[in-house]
């Protein structure tokens, strides 16, 4: 007894294991037993019977309603708001980064705006959970252009300031008589301040790109660049369709 030779017992197989597909046995897989199973991208549940499609990956009917209700927020005003506040915050941050490039470097190297779009947009889709449409482009691109338009602002004052101090006697014979005269409060006051300082920032990008012709239309270009990243980043998802049997060769809607 001790000496018959051990039998030998099943060996490991040399296939690797399959982790991308779900194999179903013979009784479950009805009419898709010719077909491969199929996994939702979303949760990686296993589809037996019907799934949707989301830019030709399958999704099952748990996640298809998630990503509805998900939508569904992003369309309310609350989630434009946060996106708003997420992406002012993100174009404040491109702002300074584009005004140390300039001040450190003493170069306006417009690259920098591809990269403020990058931030915008990846802020404006953290704002909205995810999903853009097309006022979330509106909005990145917009504050894409007001960061860099932010940027250029320090540039302005600090070359108005050193005008002011450079000018002659004679010139400053005149402030004091205007100082002498009455003084008139602005239009609007504060609020009207505030609006002439955005349409200021508004404008300066183009009166950069304008005053710096010819090779200011190399910057016009990159700016285009990072609001068209801007605009990508926020497009709407692709269209979520359904439902479709499992085991056809291209989607067939279920009846």
């Amino acid at each position: 007894m001790g000496d018959q030779p051990l039998q030998p017992g099943p060996q490991p197989s040399d296939q690797p294991l399959q982790f991308d597909r779900v194999e179903l046995p013979p009784d479950q897989a009805g009419d898709t037993a010719s077909a491969p199973g199929v996994v939702c991208r979303g949760c990686g549940a296993a589809i037996t019977t019907e799934y949707f499609d989301l830019a030709g990956t399958p999704v099952c009917e748990a996640c298809r309603t998630a990503i509805e209700r998900a939508q569904d927020a992003a369309r309310g005003w609350p989630r434009f708001a946060r996106a708003a506040a997420f992406g002012s915050v993100a174009a404040i941050a491109g702002a300074i980064l584009y005004y140390a490039v300039i001040a450190i470097t003493n170069l306006e190297i417009g690259l920098v705006a591809i990269v403020i779009g990058f931030m915008v947009g990846f802020a404006v889709t953290k704002g909205t959970g995810g999903y853009g449409s097309r006022r979330y482009q509106l909005l990145a691109v917009f504050l894409t252009y007001f960061a860099v338009g932010l940027a250029y602002m320090p540039l302005v004052v600090n070359q108005t300031a050193n005008s002011a101090s450079t000018r002659k006697g004679s010139e400053r014979a005149a402030d004091i008589a205007a100082d002498q005269a009455p003084t008139r409060p602005l239009p609007g006051g504060l609020a009207g301040a505030v609006v002439a300082l955005l349409l200021l920032t508004l404008a300066l990008p183009v009166l950069m790109v304008i005053g710096s012709l010819p090779s200011g239309l190399i910057s016009a270009v990159i700016i285009g660049i990072g609001m068209r990243q801007a605009w990508r980043m926020t497009a709407a998802p692709p269209a979520l369709t359904g439902p479709y049997r499992l085991g056809t060769d291209a989607p067939t809607p279920a009846p």
